[in-house]
C-alpha cells in the first residue's frame, strides 16, 4: 500500500462534500509531476484529505477506489484520476504550520513541493501525522 496527501480548495471540493459524496472521482489535475503520482496510485492505497488555501488543515483520510483512468473534464485527453471514498475524519485537523515545525516531516513533498496537488507520503510519516492528527485506522 502506498500514501498520498491531495489537496483541494475547500471552495471547490471541501471535506464536508466529501463526506456528504462518500466517493467520488478526484479530477482536474493537470500538472505533470501530479499526474504522475496519480497514474502510480493504486486501489487499496489511502490519502490525506489536504485543504488548501486560508485554511492549510489535513481534515480526514479517503481511500483510492480506482485504478486511473481519462480525466473527463481535460479536453486534451492526456490527464487521468482515481475514484477515492471517505474513510474517517482526523479528530485534531493537522495544520501545515504544524508539520512544518516537526523535525521528522522537513523532508515532505507537502513543505519541499508545495504547489503540488497530489504528492507521495512515506510510511513513518504518514504513522507519525495520523498519531498527531488523533486518528486510528
Amino acid at each position: 500500500m502506498n500514501f498520498w496527501l491531495l489537496k483541494t480548495e475547500p471552495s471547490c471540493w471541501s471535506w464536508n462534500q466529501q463526506v456528504d459524496a462518500g466517493s467520488t472521482h478526484w479530477d482536474g489535475v493537470r500538472n505533470f509531476q501530479a499526474q504522475k503520482h496519480i497514474r502510480s496510485m493504486h486501489k487499496g492505497d489511502l490519502a490525506f484529505f489536504y485543504h488548501t488555501g486560508k485554511d492549510k488543515h489535513i481534515r480526514g483520510v479517503v481511500r483510492v477506489c480506482s485504478e486511473a483512468y481519462p480525466d473527463h473534464t481535460d479536453e486534451t485527453e492526456k490527464s487521468v484520476m482515481v475514484d477515492v471514498e471517505t474513510v474517517k475524519p482526523f479528530n485534531t485537523f493537522v495544520s501545515l504550520q504544524t508539520i512544518k515545525e516537526d523535525p521528522h516531516l522537513q523532508h515532505l513533498p507537502l513543505i519541499k513541493q508545495s504547489r503540488l496537488s497530489v504528492v507521495p507520503i512515506d510510511t513513518a510519516s504518514w504513522e507519525h501525522i495520523c498519531t498527531m492528527g488523533v486518528i486510528e485506522l
